[in-house]
C-alpha cells in the first residue's frame, strides 16, 4: 500500500493553518518516553512560553493532550458542580457549546445570547449577572471563530470579578493573532487550541487556570466527573518540579512541534506578529472591496485572523469553494448555523498570514466570480 501524500493547500479557512517546515521537522525527531527527564524539562519550557503567549504568571499553565474543545470541556466541568448556575453569553457556535457541556455538567445555565455577527453585549450580561446572583462563573467567547468576532474580554471578565464570579474565556482562535491578556483581564480559566494562530498541528490545547480557580476546584464538594480531566490528576502529571506522576501517555512528538511553534512566535515577538495580523487583514480589507465583496462584522469588532464576508451574488457557496481548491489550491470556510450558505470564513492565521497570500487569495476570488 502506498504511504498518503497531501495534496499541497494553502489554508485560508477556520483552520487549521498552514504549519511551518521547521515545526513539521521538530515532530520527526526521535520519539523519547513521557517520564523520560528530556522531556519532563521540555514540558517545563513549554509551560514557561504559555505562560507569555497568554501573557500569565498562572502557575497552573499547561498544553492539554487533546483538541480545543476538550480544553473548553475542562474549563467547565472542572469549575462547575451539579446544582451550580452558570451564565454563557452566545454569538456563535462556540458559545452554544459551552452551554451544552455546562448542562451536561449539571448546572443551570442562563444564556445570554446576541446576534451571530456581533459581540457580546455587556450590559446584557450585567443584568442577568443582576437577575442571578448566585451564578458561579460566566462564560463566554473571546475570539469567535464561527463569526469572525471579537469581544470584550476586559469589560466581560470586570463583571464577573465584581460580582465574584469566575470567568472562562475561549480563546483559540485568539492566541498569537490578537492580545490575549491573562492577567490583565483578570481571568480565571482561558484557552486556545495549536492550529490556528500557533500554526501547530491539530491536537493539543494550551490553557490556564487561576489561583482562584484553582482555589475553587480544591474546594469543590463532589469529584470532577470526568477522570482524564480531574485538573488534581492532570497536575500530577504537569505541575511540580522534577518527578511526574503518570496521567496519561502524552503526544511527545507533537509537543516538541508545540515548542518549535511557540519558539517561533516569541522569537518574532507577540506586538510583532498581532501587527502583521492586523496589517494581513487591512490588505485583505482593500482587495475584496475592489471586488465588491462585504465584510460581515462591523470593523471595531472584526477578528483580523479570522474574516466573514458575505458570499458574493451570483456565487454559489460550495462551487465557488471547490474551486478554489481544486484550481487553484486554496481552502476558506464556509458559513455555519444561521449564516451556512451566506458566509465565506476566510483565515490568515500564524504562517498562513503573509501579504502574498492575501494577494493569492484576492486573485483566484476574482478569478471565480460570475
Amino acid at each position: 500500500m502506498n504511504a498518503f501524500s497531501p495534496p499541497p493547500r494553502l489554508l485560508m479557512g477556520p483552520g487549521p493553518s498552514n504549519v511551518a517546515p521547521e515545526v513539521l521537522a521538530a515532530q520527526a525527531r526521535p520519539t523519547i518516553g513521557h517520564l523520560d527527564p528530556s522531556f519532563v524539562g521540555l514540558m517545563d519550557l513549554i509551560k514557561d512560553q504559555l505562560r507569555v503567549a497568554f501573557r500569565t504568571d498562572n502557575r497552573v499553565t499547561f498544553p492539554l493532550s487533546a483538541p480545543a474543545s476538550l480544553a473548553m470541556e475542562m474549563a467547565l466541568v472542572t469549575l462547575l458542580e451539579p446544582g451550580d448556575t452558570a451564565i454563557i453569553a452566545q454569538n456563535g457556535v462556540f458559545g452554544g457549546r459551552m452551554a451544552e457541556i455546562a448542562r451536561r455538567a449539571g448546572a443551570e445555565v442562563r444564556l445570554v445570547s446576541a446576534e451571530w455577527g456581533k459581540p457580546v453585549d455587556p450590559e446584557a450580561v450585567r443584568a442577568s449577572i443582576l437577575e442571578a446572583p448566585q451564578a458561579k462563573l460566566l462564560a463566554f467567547v473571546h475570539a469567535e471563530t464561527s463569526t469572525g468576532v471579537r469581544s470584550d474580554a476586559t469589560a466581560l471578565c470586570g463583571l464577573a470579578r465584581e460580582a465574584g464570579m469566575l470567568s472562562v474565556v475561549d480563546t483559540v482562535t485568539g492566541l498569537g493573532g490578537i492580545p490575549v491578556l491573562a492577567d490583565d483581564w483578570q481571568a480565571d480559566a482561558v484557552y486556545a487550541g495549536t492550529q490556528k494562530c500557533l500554526s501547530a498541528p491539530p491536537g493539543l490545547a494550551p490553557i490556564t487556570f487561576s489561583d482562584r480557580a484553582v482555589a475553587a476546584v480544591k474546594a469543590r464538594n463532589s469529584p470532577i466527573q470526568s477522570w482524564f480531566l480531574d485538573l488534581g490528576l492532570m497536575l500530577g502529571y504537569w505541575d511540580g518540579e522534577g518527578a511526574r506522576s503518570y496521567h496519561h501517555t502524552a503526544p511527545v512528538n507533537a509537543l516538541y512541534g508545540l515548542h518549535e511553534s511557540l519558539s517561533r512566535l516569541l522569537g518574532e515577538g507577540l506586538e510583532t506578529a498581532w501587527v502583521r495580523h492586523s496589517a494581513a487583514h487591512e490588505r485583505l480589507v482593500e482587495r475584496l472591496h475592489g471586488l465588491d465583496v462585504a465584510f460581515v462584522v462591523d470593523e471595531e469588532h472584526r477578528l483580523p485572523q479570522l474574516n466573514t464576508v458575505w458570499i458574493p451574488e451570483g456565487a454559489e457557496d460550495a462551487r465557488a469553494r471547490r474551486r478554489l481548491l481544486d484550481e487553484f489550491g486554496i481552502e476558506i470556510g464556509g458559513g455555519l448555523g444561521p449564516l451556512a450558505g451566506r458566509i465565506w470564513r476566510i483565515g490568515l492565521m500564524g504562517e498562513t498570514c503573509r501579504m502574498e497570500n492575501v494577494d493569492r487569495l484576492a486573485d483566484a476570488i476574482a478569478a471565480i466570480l460570475p
